[in-house]
């Protein structure tokens, strides 16, 4: 009760009081910021997925600005040489407003990384968009197989079927690509796993069937135990380096990335960045109030 009190008044304060939050977990307002925290990760060793923030937009004019930041974007990564990616909510380009003007603008930047032999994620967002953002998916990589994939979360209950029904999709020649992560939506118990224990059951199961079926996995999480689980499932499907990396999310827990980086895993942290970060920021107190706690501690607990 307390988590979702504070979570449901932190959108009232002032935008200087959730930055001491958000600052350290959002690159920056800026692409300058992206390209400089960028750099910094891939002089790690570490490869990025750049996400310029913003979603559930109301008007169209918004989803054509969104769709030229992310042109500009790819030209300047390319520039830069940056060793990353892209991530692309379908909100953000008006999936709930018009699909066809989506998949259109969509379209369009996915052609543009493609250009430069470059990938572009379709995130998945809630659940009243799932049908529509695999429908986008299966539309966008019938043209760009190679670049184009698709983000699974394994708290839904559709998850793994969902995993069979695309199997179609997937190839020897062009593995399909997915991230898996648990899912940060507030999601009713009909159609989401709750429990803890419960989730990460499945999203091993999830890893596995990926493994099993020779897919492309982003294998997204900061959880020690699907980190170790899936040591074990790489193990025993005896998994080339190429065929997965692991993912995790700017400024969290770095030193277990470092110790997988160490470990000679490709991993790859998410990048936002934007002027719409206050936004990204409260929502994410809304969908997940356990932050809420976190942020009373940074700012009054030190150690």
């Amino acid at each position: 009760m307390f988590n979702k009190f504070i979570a449901s008044i932190l959108p009232y304060f002032p935008k200087k009081f959730i930055w001491i939050f958000s600052r350290a977990y959002i690159s920056g307002v800026t692409m300058a910021d992206a390209m400089r925290v960028s750099k910094e990760l891939n002089a790690q060793g570490v490869k990025v997925t750049l996400d310029v923030l913003g979603e559930f937009i109301k008007s169209l004019d918004e989803a054509e600005a969104n769709k030229q930041e992310y042109l500009e974007l790819i030209e300047e990564t390319q520039k830069q040489g940056i060793n990353g990616n892209y991530s692309l909510k379908p909100t953000s380009f008006g999936l709930l407003i018009d699909k066809e003007v989506c998949y259109r603008l969509m379209r369009e930047i996915v052609a543009k990384a493609a250009s430069y032999n470059n990938f572009c994620r379709v995130d998945m967002e809630d659940s009243p968009c799932t049908d529509l953002e695999i429908e986008l998916y299966r539309r966008l990589h019938a043209e760009f197989p190679k670049n184009v994939g698709l983000v699974i979360q394994a708290y839904l209950k559709r998850t793994y079927t969902d995993l069979e029904n695309m199997l179609d999709m997937n190839t020897p020649e062009i593995p399909t690509n997915y991230r898996l992560c648990k899912g940060i939506y507030v999601e009713p118990a009909e159609i989401a796993f709750k429990k803890y224990e419960e989730i990460n059951q499945h999203y091993l199961e999830d890893l596995e069937f990926m493994f099993r079926n020779k897919i492309y996995v982003g294998i997204a999480t900061h959880d020690k135990p699907l980190i170790e689980g899936a040591y074990e499932l790489i193990k025993k499907y005896n998994v080339p380096k190429n065929m997965y990396e692991f993912q995790m999310l700017y400024g969290v827990t770095p030193k277990l990335r470092q110790s997988i980086v160490d470990g000679g895993h490709v991993m790859r942290v998410y990048v936002p960045f934007g002027e719409k970060w206050f936004g990204y920021s409260t929502r994410r107190l809304k969908e997940n109030p356990k932050i809420a706690s976190h942020i009373i501690k940074a700012l009054f607990v030190k150690g």
